[in-house]
């Protein structure tokens, strides 16, 4: 499963680089007026229009994929592709919750004691 998992991430890593390069390559909107005066790009490998078409398709042929990976890394990230299970967040205790808050970290930080320690407290007082 980790080697699937470390499969997809690298897939996802090379998608979004290839994204990264055709978009840089790309002309702007403003370039297709140059290109009607001859400034060469009607000479080029896939012709005055043939290279945003291939590139812009590539460009979306590599997000589709880039989306995949996430999606897929997502699912494997969760434990489980499909299905469901009765362990979810909200069916986890609130004691979790608290003691993952990170405020007993903050130096100098007050940290209310537990509810359960206070009736406790009392009892022994009285």
């Amino acid at each position: 499963m980790q080697f699937f998992a470390n499969l997809v991430l690298i897939v996802q890593l090379l998608s979004a680089l290839a994204i990264i390069g055709l978009v840089l390559v790309q002309h702007g909107k403003g370039a297709d007026m140059g290109a009607s005066f001859g400034s060469g790009a009607s000479g080029s490998l896939f012709g005055a229009t043939g290279s945003a078409n291939f590139l812009s398709r590539s460009t979306a042929v590599a997000a589709t994929l880039f989306f995949g990976c996430t999606l897929g890394l997502a699912a494997l990230s969760n434990g489980r592709v499909t299905g469901s299970s009765s362990d979810s967040v909200l069916d986890r205790a609130p004691a979790a919750a608290a003691a993952a808050s990170g405020a007993a970290a903050i130096p100098g930080a007050i940290v209310a004691p537990a509810a359960s320690a206070q009736p406790a407290a009392s009892a022994a007082a009285n």
